[in-house]
């Protein structure tokens, strides 16, 4: 921690210039000017906010490359072996993870990255003057929003961590911060960074298309839901209520300041004009709450996802003529979930044909979701798919999670339908008279969260969601439940409660063996 939190203040000085779609991810040669004597305009702290949310951007922290981190983890994709970059990738989704892992470095670096990035953009936003004082507000809260994405993945990863909430610059100042706080208090700061923004702030309550990629009320309400919902199971502190109740309340404010009616108006078939995943939709796309943007045909800041999530020999999603494996390797587990014929149920679910398609040449399933054929993105694969953090499919089926956790079944079963509805499936008391899905989720709450891993596959919701929903001793007997032949090469026997959080990396913990200590199995 001590180096990365240093180099990332070195590296907050290649901030961006101008709000725009296209000039948001123009990134400027860093000047290595002292902290100190970077601010003295608006436009400096405007820099230091687009510094903020281009760390996001980094596949080493929440950009379209993290999945190793997070979907491997879960059962819904993997990697195809064991030995590429010397094994590393492969330990999270086999659940070999060692504390020496330099791709878990990378990620701890990244996340901390994106912190001290934030925090130098409230640095500046609360010393300089402003001709308006909303405008500083807007900016803190934009800079406390990505800060608190930042810590809402560093507090499900790891628990307890570094608590930072100034911006550090020297090696003394890093030094006094090298150890770990309870995760209560890490949440904590989250609630209170999105609260910050809802209250103090007059940031619109959906970004205009100009304005993609940056933060908007909606966006920190929906994310506060979600907060607290998980501060509900994870959080043994007696206020299990209390959080289901401001989730619920959060997750409400979110679904009022839609701009649809129903779901059912946006489609989800990647290659409608008003899908979701329609490349040419993203930046109009009424369901999309927060989403990392990508510029399709840049060399530079283009998006990969498409090109690398297909094997070679097809061209379902990009017109680069891949030769290799796909990035993602989708688990038979998932697909023999899907509702459909072929698997026992009296209808077909279209997600599945949208998200997964099957290579006979390679003999695996691989995601379809996320595509760009066009001539922008040529073959070269340059494509423009924004990655998507938070969207209403997700905030309505947290809104079905929390009714039914505090016993409104009918409530949640509205909200549940109304996911369905949208994918053209029947709605969930007719779906209970069928053999099949009665017996796959014989309880709301299994519903539930199959809807979630249906709706939300290769988006990094599903780990999350088994967190969320077992306990660490029920999430062993589930996954070691599954069959290991659709699990593909990971080894689901190694999944013990220790994998519930990942191990402090090895560099970290030597900086401060006891300020630091590592998570207990590691």
């Amino acid at each position: 921690m001590k180096t990365n939190i240093f180099l990332a203040s070195l590296l907050v000085f290649g901030g961006l210039s101008l709000t725009s779609c296209e000039d948001f991810l123009t990134e400027n040669d860093p000047n290595h000017i002292v902290a100190e004597n970077f601010f003295s305009t608006e436009n400096d702290v405007e820099r230091a906010v687009n510094g903020a949310y281009l760390a996001l951007r980094s596949g080493s922290c929440m950009g379209e490359g993290s999945t190793a981190y997070t979907e491997e983890r879960s059962d819904n994709a993997g990697r195809w072996d064991n030995q590429s970059a010397a094994g590393e990738p492969f330990q999270f989704t086999d659940f070999s993870l060692l504390a020496s892992n330099t791709y878990l470095q990378s990620h701890w670096n990244a996340m901390f990255e994106t912190v001290n990035n934030s925090n130098f953009a409230i640095k500046g936003a609360e010393e300089i003057t402003f001709d308006d004082e909303s405008s500083r507000n807007n900016y803190i809260a934009e800079a406390r929003f990505v800060r608190a994405l930042a810590y809402f993945d560093i507090v499900r990863k790891w628990g307890d961590a570094p608590l930072v909430t100034e911006y550090l610059s020297t090696p003394a100042e890093i030094e006094a911060h090298t150890y770990r706080e309870d995760k209560a208090n890490i949440y904590n700061l989250i609630v209170d960074d999105l609260k910050f923004g809802l209250e103090n702030s007059t940031l619109p309550d959906h970004q205009s298309e100009s304005g993609k990629g940056h933060a908007s009320k909606a966006a920190m309400a929906g994310l506060l839901g979600k907060v607290y919902l998980t501060m509900a199971h994870v959080l043994d502190d007696g206020n299990r209520t209390t959080y289901l109740e401001n989730a619920k309340t959060y997750l409400e404010q979110c679904y009022g300041m839609k701009t649809f009616d129903r779901l059912s108006e946006i489609s989800f078939d990647p290659e409608d004009s008003n899908g979701v995943f329609n490349v040419n939709n993203k930046s109009t796309c009424p369901e999309i709450l927060f989403q990392i943007v990508y510029r399709q045909g840049d060399r530079d800041y283009h998006s990969s996802i498409a090109a690398d999530t297909q094997p070679g020999g097809e061209t379902t999603n990009s017109l680069y003529a891949s030769r290799g494996v796909p990035m993602l390797k989708v688990t038979p587990d998932l697909v023999k979930e899907y509702e459909t014929v072929e698997n026992g149920f009296g209808w077909t679910d279209p997600r599945q044909n949208w998200s997964v398609g099957h290579s006979e040449t390679q003999n695996c399933y691989y995601v379809t979701k996320f595509r760009d054929r066009s001539e922008a993105a040529g073959t070269l694969g340059y494509g423009g798919n924004d990655w998507i953090i938070l969207r209403y499919a997700d905030v309505i089926l947290m809104l079905a999670e929390v009714n039914e956790a505090l016993g409104d079944e009918n409530t949640a079963i509205s909200y549940l339908n109304e996911v369905r509805e949208r994918a053209g499936i029947p709605e969930y008391s007719v779906a209970q008279n069928d053999a099949a899905y009665r017996a796959k989720f014989p309880t709301l709450k299994l519903a539930i969260l199959h809807e979630r891993r249906i709706e939300l596959a290769f988006e990094n919701q599903r780990w999350y969601d088994l967190l969320r929903f077992f306990t660490p001793s029920e999430l062993v007997t589930y996954m070691h439940s599954k069959s290991q032949a659709d699990y593909n090469e990971s080894n689901l026997q190694n999944f013990t409660e220790t994998d519930i959080y990942y191990p402090i990396p090895y560099d970290e913990w030597l900086l401060n063996p006891e300020g630091m200590y590592q998570n207990e199995g590691y």
